[in-house]
């Protein structure tokens, strides 16, 4: 039987921090940091009773910080090419090796995560980790590559702004001048590479990624040549054998960083690759550009990031900004291409829902997570917290107050703590954050649903005053029927649903059919007849959710 794909994403480093001193700016040693033992059998329990699949693991690997690791044999990274005190997780500095910051003790990091992945299967969940294939730390550098492996640009011919042999991409004559200079004794870099978010100017501003450099899979960017592609460059081996490794160690599968950045005829060589030894390893890109998505998934991707289409709508029509009625055209407009959209209403690079730069509320925002994951049978993205109506209203240090939960700097979370500390039950969570788990974790109870999983969509219309921000769909196979209703304005809504006869043509339901309809989220049971001669009267509360169950009588 087809199974909804759910993805829980944490960022490992702030998962199980017991510190409170939440120092803005803090070090290590302020501030504590989450370790990859935190993530206990009861922690891995309750993921899945959020109707988790999988698990991706943020910053697993090891990655630039202003953290001295050099009594573990860590070459020490210049301040100045490093975002926050802990550091981006985005800018790796070895790709085989483990962020020391996650481990009970730095020597046997290594261990330790496989002790994770181990604990991860055995609770029944999936491995996901970032493959970050566009760019690097500045100060990457592998010490525990496999034997043989050589490292990134360790061949490059410097003297070349470009190659096809060469890793990285060059300024000829140039030095690097960073945006921040801290430190007496300034980060060089001569010539300069290019930055990674293709910055291709010695003087990366502050709004560029230049704590990174940009990987070189064969495209003459600045020379106007287009793509060297025979022979394979050296870059897209060294990327597929990383893949390969992970595969190896147990990992599942990869989200995939900045996908767009990197050529398709790369993807279009590596997967089939990695599957060859690994044939259930799991590919999800980051993807923006929806006339690419058909392009990337031909490549051998098995999801893509919905962000531009269902995301979006959603956060407009909270902030009242798009018409409920519009949703169904939003979501169909990638025609056959929707089973692979993954959507998401949180992840680590947008604002929190609750956070007071959406909605300010975390009902709200479990509005839009209902709709986002009861309207397919595609998968669903969930951020950590935003279970627990997490704000991200902190000012942690280089993250600033932006309703984003840091990912550079040493942190910890209250709710999440307060969670933690009562053993993953709501004993020390507030009324409001113990309703919202409890909601979130009922609507999990719906994913395993065969009409969610795998049965038809059908978008509807509402009638009445506020019908504006109703938003109505049903979903049908042969076990059964879901009517959802989600009200995204703060005003009770009395609204008529039209049932028109295309709805019965596209069901399959013999109108004029009595239903038992059991609301999954309060148990409160009605009984409606479908008909197109009149239609069904309902009211929802502000910001009110219906999930109706229909079965025959």
């Amino acid at each position: 039987m087809q199974q909804k794909i759910v993805i829980y994403s944490a960022l490992t480093r702030l998962w199980g921090n017991k510190n409170t001193t939440r120092q803005p700016h803090g070090t290590l040693s302020a501030n504590g940091s989450g370790k990859l033992r935190d993530f206990t059998p009861e922690a891995l329990a309750y993921i899945r009773s959020l109707g988790a699949t999988h698990v991706w693991y943020i910053g697993l690997l090891e990655h630039a910080t202003k953290t001295d690791y050099s009594a573990q044999g860590i070459r020490p990274d210049h301040p100045d090419t490093v975002k926050g005190q802990a550091g981006s997780p985005y800018a790796v500095k070895d790709y085989y090796d483990v962020d020391p910051d996650l481990a009970e003790d730095p020597h046997t990091r290594q261990t330790e995560l496989d002790a994770l992945i181990e604990r991860t299967h055995q609770a029944g969940l999936q491995v996901l980790m970032d493959f970050i294939p566009n760019h690097v730390a500045r100060t990457y550098h592998s010490d525990a590559c496999p034997k043989g492996v050589t490292d990134l640009g360790a061949t490059d011919d410097v003297q070349l702004a470009f190659s096809p042999r060469n890793n990285f991409y060059y300024l000829p004559d140039t030095s690097l001048i960073l945006p921040l200079s801290t430190e007496s004794s300034p980060y060089t870099e001569c010539p300069a590479r290019a930055t990674g978010n293709d910055c291709f100017s010695p003087s990366p501003s502050i709004t560029d990624w230049y704590e990174t450099v940009k990987l070189n899979y064969g495209v003459d960017y600045c020379g106007g040549s287009g793509l060297h592609a025979d022979p394979i460059p050296d870059t897209w081996v060294k990327m597929r054998d990383i893949l390969c490794y992970w595969a190896a160690r147990g990992v599942d599968g990869f989200r995939c960083d900045m996908t767009e950045l990197v050529p398709p005829a790369f993807w279009a060589w590596a997967i089939p690759s990695v599957r060859e030894q690994y044939p259930e390893t799991l590919f999800l890109a980051e993807i923006y550009q929806p006339h690419r998505y058909g392009e990337y998934l031909y490549t051998g991707f098995d999801y893509l990031y919905d962000k531009v289409g269902v995301y979006d709508f959603l956060i407009a029509l909270g902030k009242g900004a798009r018409d409920a009625a519009d949703f169904t055209g939003v979501r169909d407009v990638v025609g056959g291409e929707q089973p692979a959209m993954c959507y998401f209403t949180e992840n680590h690079d947008e604002q929190r829902l609750a956070s007071d730069f959406v909605f300010a509320s975390p009902r709200q925002g479990f509005l839009a997570t209902a709709v986002a994951a009861l309207s397919g049978g595609n998968p669903l993205l969930l951020y950590f917290g935003q279970e627990l109506g997490e704000q991200g209203m902190d000012n942690e240090g280089f993250s600033g107050c932006d309703g984003r939960t840091t990912i550079f700097d040493y942190w910890s979370l209250d709710k999440l703590q307060r969670l933690q500390a009562g053993n993953y039950t709501p004993a020390q969570l507030t009324d409001e954050e113990a309703s919202l788990l409890s909601d979130y974790q009922r609507l999990a109870s719906c994913y395993t649903d065969p009409i969610i999983s795998r049965g038809s969509y059908y978008g509807l219309r509402t009638e009445g005053s506020g019908r504006e921000r109703v938003l109505a769909f049903a979903r049908a196979s042969e076990e059964g029927l879901y009517l959802v209703l989600a009200n995204f304005a703060s005003e009770q809504a009395d609204i008529a649903l039209p049932l028109p006869a295309e709805f019965f043509a596209a069901t399959g339901i013999t109108e004029g059919t009595a239903f038992r309809a059991a609301d999954q989220l309060t148990d409160a049971v009605d009984f409606l007849c479908l008909t197109t001669l009149a239609p069904l009267r309902l009211s929802l509360a502000p910001h009110g959710l219906q999930i109706l169950r229909l079965t025959a009588v």
